[in-house]
C-alpha cells in the first residue's frame, strides 16, 4: 500500500515536472490601444540600434586610422550589441502584433542563455575598454608594448568565451527546475527572477548562484572601472598642457558616458528588491537596460568622439562629390 502511494506521488511528479512546455508573457502593455504605437517606436529603435552598430563596425574595418585598439574594442561592443538587442527586441515585436505572448520552454531557455552571456560580455567589455584608457593615458610612451594585437584579441575571445561558459550555469539551474504551477512569466522577455517565481521547488540554490556570479561580475566591473579612472584623473590633474587635458577627457567622455548609462540601468533593474509582481517601472528600466543601451552606445561615440566625426563628414564629402 505505501509503495503503491509512493508510486503515484512519483508518477504525478514527474507529470507535473514536464507539464510546462511553453510560457505566457505578460508583456510590456496590457493596454492594446498602445500596441501599434509602441511596435512602431521599438521597430525603429531596433532598426536604429542595428544600423548605427553596423556603421561603427563598417568605419573601424574601412579606415586605417581606426585601425587602433580602442577602436578594435569598440567595434567588438558594437557586435555584441548587435546579437544583444536581438535576443529580446524581435520577440518583444512580434508579441506587440499578435493577441499571444507565448514562447516555448526551449525558446524561453535559449533566450536567457543568449542574453546572460551577452549581457555579462557587455560588461567586462566596458571593463577591458576602460583599462584600455587607463594605459593610453597613464602609460602612453608604453601603450603599443602592452596593449597588443594579440592582447586585444585575447582579452575579447577569453571574455566572451568566460561569459558563454558562466550562462550555461545560470541557464541549467534555472532550467533543472521543476515548472508545475502558472506558466505566465510576468515580464516581456525569460529573465532569472520572474523564471524562479514560477518554480514549485526550493529555488534558494539558485539565488545564491545566481547572486554569487552576479556579485562577483559586479565587483569585478567596478573595481576596474574605479580604478582605471581614477588613475586616468590624477593622471589628467597633473598635465600642464590645456589642450592635453582637453584631448584626454574627450578620448574618456564617450566611455564614462556609455558606463554610467549602462551600469545605472542594471542597478535600477537588479539591485532593488521587487515585489512580487513586476511593477511597470521595472519593465521600463528593463526596456533602457535591454532595448534602449544598445541603440545609445554608436550614437554616443559618433557624436562625442571627434576622431569619428571627421571621418563621417570624410565619407559624406566622398558620397556628395
Amino acid at each position: 500500500m505505501v509503495n503503491s502511494i509512493i508510486t503515484q506521488r512519483n508518477v504525478i511528479g514527474y507529470q507535473n515536472r514536464t507539464q510546462v512546455t511553453m510560457f505566457e508573457l505578460s508583456g510590456l502593455s496590457d493596454n492594446k490601444k498602445l500596441s501599434p504605437f509602441l511596435f512602431m517606436f521599438f521597430l525603429l529603435v531596433y532598426m536604429m540600434t542595428i544600423a548605427g552598430n553596423l556603421v561603427i563596425i563598417a568605419l573601424v574595418y574601412a579606415f586605417s586610422s581606426l585601425h587602433t585598439p580602442m577602436y578594435f574594442f569598440l567595434s567588438s561592443l558594437s557586435l555584441v550589441d548587435i546579437f544583444y538587442s536581438s535576443v529580446i527586441t524581435p520577440n518583444m515585436l512580434i508579441h506587440f502584433l499578435s493577441s499571444k505572448k507565448s514562447i516555448s520552454f526551449v525558446g524561453c531557455a535559449l533566450q536567457l542563455y543568449f542574453f546572460c552571456s551577452l549581457a555579462s560580455t557587455e560588461t567586462l567589455l566596458l571593463s577591458t575598454m576602460s583599462y584600455d584608457r587607463y594605459v593610453a593615458i597613464c602609460h602612453p610612451l608604453h601603450y603599443t608594448l602592452i596593449i597588443t594585437k594579440k592582447k586585444c584579441f585575447c582579452l575579447v575571445l577569453y571574455s566572451s568565451l568566460f561569459c558563454f561558459l558562466q550562462s550555461i550555469v545560470h541557464t541549467n539551474c534555472v532550467f533543472s527546475l521543476p515548472f508545475c504551477g502558472s506558466n505566465l512569466i510576468d515580464h516581456f522577455y525569460c529573465d532569472i527572477p520572474p523564471l524562479l517565481k514560477l518554480s514549485c521547488s526550493n529555488t534558494l540554490h539558485c539565488y545564491l548562484v545566481t547572486g554569487i556570479l552576479v556579485i562577483a561580475y559586479g565587483v569585478y566591473t567596478f573595481v576596474t572601472i574605479f580604478l582605471s579612472y581614477t588613475f586616468i584623473f590624477l593622471s589628467i590633474f597633473k598635465m600642464t598642457s590645456t589642450k592635453g587635458r582637453q584631448k584626454a577627457f574627450s578620448t574618456c567622455s564617450s566611455h564614462i558616458i556609455t558606463v554610467s548609462i549602462f551600469f545605472t540601468a542594471v542597478s535600477f533593474t537588479y539591485l532593488h528588491p521587487h515585489s512580487g509582481v513586476f511593477k511597470i517601472q521595472d519593465k521600463v528600466t528593463s526596456v533602457f537596460f535591454t532595448v534602449v543601451t544598445p541603440m545609445l552606445n554608436p550614437l554616443i561615440y559618433s557624436l562625442r568622439n571627434q576622431e569619428v566625426k571627421k571621418i563621417l563628414a570624410q565619407a559624406k564629402q566622398k558620397n556628395h562629390a
